[in-house]
Protein backbone atom coordinates (compact mmCIF):
# COMPACT_ATOMS: atom_id res chain seq x y z
CA UNK A 1 0.00 0.00 0.00
CA UNK A 2 1.68 3.18 -1.20
CA UNK A 3 1.76 6.14 1.15
CA UNK A 4 -0.48 8.38 -0.92
CA UNK A 5 -3.19 5.94 -1.88
CA UNK A 6 -5.07 5.18 1.31
CA UNK A 7 -8.78 4.98 0.75
CA UNK A 8 -11.87 3.00 1.67
CA UNK A 9 -11.57 -0.07 -0.57
CA UNK A 10 -10.61 -3.52 0.67
CA UNK A 11 -7.02 -3.18 -0.55
CA UNK A 12 -6.34 0.26 0.99
CA UNK A 13 -9.15 0.74 3.52
CA UNK A 14 -9.33 1.36 7.27
CA UNK A 15 -8.22 -2.19 8.14
CA UNK A 16 -4.89 -1.54 6.43
CA UNK A 17 -4.17 2.10 7.25
CA UNK A 18 -1.89 1.16 10.15
CA UNK A 19 0.58 -0.43 7.70
CA UNK A 20 1.64 3.04 6.55
CA UNK A 21 0.24 5.12 9.40
CA UNK A 22 1.06 3.37 12.70
CA UNK A 23 -0.85 6.03 14.67
CA UNK A 24 -4.04 4.40 13.34
CA UNK A 25 -3.50 1.75 16.02
CA UNK A 26 -3.06 4.36 18.79
CA UNK A 27 -4.91 4.60 22.09
CA UNK A 28 -7.05 7.64 21.28
CA UNK A 29 -8.49 6.82 17.87
CA UNK A 30 -11.75 8.03 16.37
CA UNK A 31 -14.55 7.47 15.66
CA UNK A 32 -16.00 5.51 18.57
CA UNK A 33 -19.35 4.08 19.49
CA UNK A 34 -21.00 6.08 22.24
CA UNK A 35 -23.11 4.14 24.71
CA UNK A 36 -25.37 6.35 26.81
CA UNK A 37 -24.93 4.10 29.83
CA UNK A 38 -21.17 4.77 29.87
CA UNK A 39 -21.40 8.53 29.32
CA UNK A 40 -20.72 10.85 32.25
CA UNK A 41 -22.83 13.97 32.54
CA UNK A 42 -20.49 16.85 33.39
CA UNK A 43 -22.31 19.87 34.76
CA UNK A 44 -19.15 21.97 34.44
CA UNK A 45 -19.22 21.68 30.63
CA UNK A 46 -20.06 25.10 29.25
CA UNK A 47 -22.07 25.82 26.13
CA UNK A 48 -20.12 26.34 22.92
CA UNK A 49 -20.38 29.28 20.55
CA UNK A 50 -19.40 29.73 16.95
CA UNK A 51 -18.97 33.12 15.32
CA UNK A 52 -18.43 32.53 11.64
CA UNK A 53 -17.78 35.14 8.96
CA UNK A 54 -19.64 34.08 5.77
CA UNK A 55 -16.96 35.89 3.77
CA UNK A 56 -14.36 33.37 4.95
CA UNK A 57 -15.71 30.58 2.70
CA UNK A 58 -13.38 30.05 -0.26
CA UNK A 59 -13.76 26.88 -2.28
CA UNK A 60 -15.49 23.52 -2.47
CA UNK A 61 -13.61 20.50 -3.74
CA UNK A 62 -13.79 16.80 -4.46
CA UNK A 63 -10.47 15.24 -3.44
CA UNK A 64 -11.61 11.73 -4.32
CA UNK A 65 -12.27 10.88 -0.66
CA UNK A 66 -14.79 13.50 0.44
CA UNK A 67 -16.47 16.75 -0.46
CA UNK A 68 -14.73 19.60 1.38
CA UNK A 69 -15.44 23.30 1.86
CA UNK A 70 -12.33 25.35 2.65
CA UNK A 71 -12.28 28.58 4.68
CA UNK A 72 -9.78 31.38 5.14
CA UNK A 73 -8.03 30.70 8.45
CA UNK A 74 -5.21 33.24 8.26
CA UNK A 75 -6.66 35.16 11.22
CA UNK A 76 -9.40 34.77 13.85
CA UNK A 77 -12.16 35.28 11.32
CA UNK A 78 -14.46 32.31 11.96
CA UNK A 79 -13.99 30.87 15.42
CA UNK A 80 -15.36 28.31 17.82
CA UNK A 81 -15.08 28.80 21.57
CA UNK A 82 -16.55 27.55 24.82
CA UNK A 83 -17.71 24.03 25.55
CA UNK A 84 -14.70 21.90 26.55
CA UNK A 85 -12.29 24.29 24.79
CA UNK A 86 -9.90 26.90 26.14
CA UNK A 87 -9.47 29.84 23.81
CA UNK A 88 -10.72 30.35 20.25
CA UNK A 89 -10.26 27.75 17.51
CA UNK A 90 -10.26 28.81 13.84
CA UNK A 91 -12.49 27.12 11.28
CA UNK A 92 -10.35 25.60 8.52
CA UNK A 93 -12.64 23.27 6.59
CA UNK A 94 -15.77 21.18 6.71
CA UNK A 95 -16.32 17.84 5.02
CA UNK A 96 -18.70 14.88 5.05
CA UNK A 97 -18.66 11.12 5.44
CA UNK A 98 -21.56 9.11 4.01
CA UNK A 99 -22.75 5.63 3.11
CA UNK A 100 -23.94 3.82 0.00
CA UNK A 101 -27.50 3.81 1.34
CA UNK A 102 -29.51 5.84 3.88
CA UNK A 103 -29.11 3.33 6.74
CA UNK A 104 -25.38 3.90 7.38
CA UNK A 105 -22.60 6.35 6.66
CA UNK A 106 -21.85 8.13 9.92
CA UNK A 107 -18.53 7.45 11.60
CA UNK A 108 -19.63 7.79 15.21
CA UNK A 109 -22.33 5.36 16.29
CA UNK A 110 -24.76 6.29 19.08
CA UNK A 111 -26.25 3.38 21.07
CA UNK A 112 -25.99 1.19 18.00
CA UNK A 113 -27.57 3.81 15.73
CA UNK A 114 -25.81 4.75 12.49
CA UNK A 115 -26.86 7.89 10.66
CA UNK A 116 -26.86 8.45 6.89
CA UNK A 117 -23.92 10.85 7.07
CA UNK A 118 -21.70 12.84 9.40
CA UNK A 119 -20.51 16.39 8.87
CA UNK A 120 -17.18 17.46 10.40
CA UNK A 121 -16.26 21.09 11.01
CA UNK A 122 -12.51 21.19 11.59
CA UNK A 123 -11.04 23.99 13.75
CA UNK A 124 -7.47 24.48 15.00
CA UNK A 125 -5.87 26.26 17.91
CA UNK A 126 -3.80 29.24 16.68
CA UNK A 127 -1.67 29.26 19.83
CA UNK A 128 0.27 26.46 18.13
CA UNK A 129 1.35 28.78 15.30
CA UNK A 130 -0.05 27.00 12.29
CA UNK A 131 -2.20 24.01 11.37
CA UNK A 132 0.78 21.66 11.06
CA UNK A 133 1.91 22.67 14.56
CA UNK A 134 -1.59 22.13 15.95
CA UNK A 135 -1.61 18.55 14.66
CA UNK A 136 1.21 17.73 17.07
CA UNK A 137 -0.62 18.92 20.20
CA UNK A 138 -3.35 17.18 22.20
CA UNK A 139 -5.36 20.42 22.28
CA UNK A 140 -4.52 21.33 18.70
CA UNK A 141 -7.79 20.67 16.91
CA UNK A 142 -11.51 20.79 17.71
CA UNK A 143 -14.05 19.11 15.47
CA UNK A 144 -17.79 19.70 15.66
CA UNK A 145 -19.55 16.57 14.43
CA UNK A 146 -23.12 16.79 13.15
CA UNK A 147 -25.21 13.76 12.20
CA UNK A 148 -27.40 13.80 9.11
CA UNK A 149 -30.52 11.70 9.24
CA UNK A 150 -32.90 11.07 6.40
CA UNK A 151 -36.39 12.45 6.81
CA UNK A 152 -39.21 13.91 4.76
CA UNK A 153 -37.97 17.47 4.69
CA UNK A 154 -34.82 18.38 2.81
CA UNK A 155 -32.49 20.62 4.79
CA UNK A 156 -32.53 23.94 2.93
CA UNK A 157 -29.21 24.76 4.57
CA UNK A 158 -27.50 21.79 2.86
CA UNK A 159 -28.78 23.04 -0.46
CA UNK A 160 -25.87 25.42 -1.09
CA UNK A 161 -23.32 22.63 -0.75
CA UNK A 162 -25.34 20.19 -2.84
CA UNK A 163 -25.97 22.70 -5.62
CA UNK A 164 -22.23 22.78 -6.23
CA UNK A 165 -21.89 18.99 -6.53
CA UNK A 166 -22.37 19.11 -10.31
CA UNK A 167 -19.33 21.38 -10.58
CA UNK A 168 -17.07 19.01 -8.64
CA UNK A 169 -18.33 15.65 -9.92
CA UNK A 170 -14.88 14.10 -10.36
CA UNK A 171 -11.73 13.80 -8.27
CA UNK A 172 -9.55 16.91 -8.28
CA UNK A 173 -12.33 19.31 -9.22
CA UNK A 174 -12.63 22.53 -7.26
CA UNK A 175 -15.14 25.40 -7.52
CA UNK A 176 -15.42 28.82 -5.88
CA UNK A 177 -17.71 28.73 -2.84
CA UNK A 178 -18.29 32.20 -1.49
CA UNK A 179 -20.47 33.82 1.15
CA UNK A 180 -21.50 30.80 3.15
CA UNK A 181 -22.27 30.78 6.86
CA UNK A 182 -21.69 27.22 8.10
CA UNK A 183 -23.51 27.91 11.36
CA UNK A 184 -26.78 27.41 9.43
CA UNK A 185 -25.91 23.71 9.55
CA UNK A 186 -26.17 23.51 13.34
CA UNK A 187 -29.24 21.78 14.80
CA UNK A 188 -31.47 23.68 17.23
CA UNK A 189 -30.10 21.98 20.31
CA UNK A 190 -26.58 22.73 21.49
CA UNK A 191 -26.33 19.52 23.56
CA UNK A 192 -23.13 17.61 22.92
CA UNK A 193 -20.86 14.73 23.85
CA UNK A 194 -17.14 15.36 24.08
CA UNK A 195 -14.05 13.14 24.22
CA UNK A 196 -10.38 13.15 23.19
CA UNK A 197 -9.73 11.45 19.89
CA UNK A 198 -8.14 11.59 16.49
CA UNK A 199 -8.64 12.41 12.86
CA UNK A 200 -10.66 9.63 11.22
CA UNK A 201 -8.39 9.70 8.14
CA UNK A 202 -4.65 8.98 7.87
CA UNK A 203 -2.31 9.80 9.47
CA UNK A 204 -5.00 9.71 12.23
CA UNK A 205 -3.24 12.25 14.49
CA UNK A 206 -4.48 12.17 18.10
CA UNK A 207 -5.01 15.89 18.56
CA UNK A 208 -8.78 16.30 18.52
CA UNK A 209 -11.28 17.45 21.09
CA UNK A 210 -14.53 16.13 19.65
CA UNK A 211 -17.78 18.03 20.13
CA UNK A 212 -20.48 15.70 18.84
CA UNK A 213 -23.92 17.25 18.65
CA UNK A 214 -26.71 15.10 20.03
CA UNK A 215 -29.45 16.33 17.70
CA UNK A 216 -29.08 15.34 14.03
CA UNK A 217 -30.06 17.60 11.16
CA UNK A 218 -32.52 16.26 8.65
CA UNK A 219 -31.85 15.81 4.94
CA UNK A 220 -33.97 14.19 2.25
CA UNK A 221 -33.19 10.93 0.51
CA UNK A 222 -32.72 12.94 -2.71
CA UNK A 223 -30.13 15.13 -1.02
CA UNK A 224 -28.20 12.04 0.08
CA UNK A 225 -28.41 10.63 -3.46
CA UNK A 226 -26.88 13.86 -4.73
CA UNK A 227 -23.88 13.39 -2.45
CA UNK A 228 -23.50 9.84 -3.75
CA UNK A 229 -23.35 11.12 -7.32
CA UNK A 230 -19.78 12.31 -6.71
CA UNK A 231 -17.08 10.21 -8.32
CA UNK A 232 -13.81 9.14 -6.71
CA UNK A 233 -12.19 8.82 -10.14
CA UNK A 234 -10.81 11.58 -12.36
CA UNK A 235 -12.52 13.35 -15.22
CA UNK A 236 -11.58 11.00 -18.07
CA UNK A 237 -11.92 7.79 -16.07
CA UNK A 238 -14.98 5.57 -15.66
CA UNK A 239 -17.33 6.85 -12.96
CA UNK A 240 -16.59 5.24 -9.62
CA UNK A 241 -19.14 6.46 -7.06
CA UNK A 242 -17.71 8.11 -3.96
CA UNK A 243 -19.62 6.27 -1.21
CA UNK A 244 -18.86 4.57 2.11
CA UNK A 245 -16.04 6.98 2.95
CA UNK A 246 -16.37 6.31 6.69
CA UNK A 247 -14.06 4.68 9.19
CA UNK A 248 -15.65 2.13 11.53
CA UNK A 249 -15.62 2.72 15.32
CA UNK A 250 -12.28 2.22 17.07
CA UNK A 251 -11.55 0.80 20.56
CA UNK A 252 -12.40 3.27 23.34
CA UNK A 253 -9.48 2.08 25.50
CA UNK A 254 -10.63 3.58 28.77
CA UNK A 255 -11.49 7.05 27.50
CA UNK A 256 -14.33 8.88 29.16
CA UNK A 257 -17.09 10.42 27.07
CA UNK A 258 -18.68 13.40 28.81
CA UNK A 259 -22.10 14.87 28.05
CA UNK A 260 -23.25 18.47 28.45
CA UNK A 261 -26.79 17.21 29.07
CA UNK A 262 -28.48 14.75 31.43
Amino acid sequence: MAQSVWGYDSDNGPERWHENYPMAKGDKQSPIEINSKDVQHDSSLASWHASYDPGAAKTILNNGRTCRVVFDDTFDRSVLRGGPLTGAYRLRQLHLHWGSSDDHGSEHVIDGVKYAAELHMVHWNPKHGNFAGALKQPDGVAVVGIFLKVGKTPKPEMKRILEEIDNIKTKGKEAPFQHFDPSILFPKSRDYWTYQGSFTTPPCEECITWILLREPIEVSSDQMAKLRSLSKSGENEPVNPLVDNWRPPQPVKGRIVRASFK
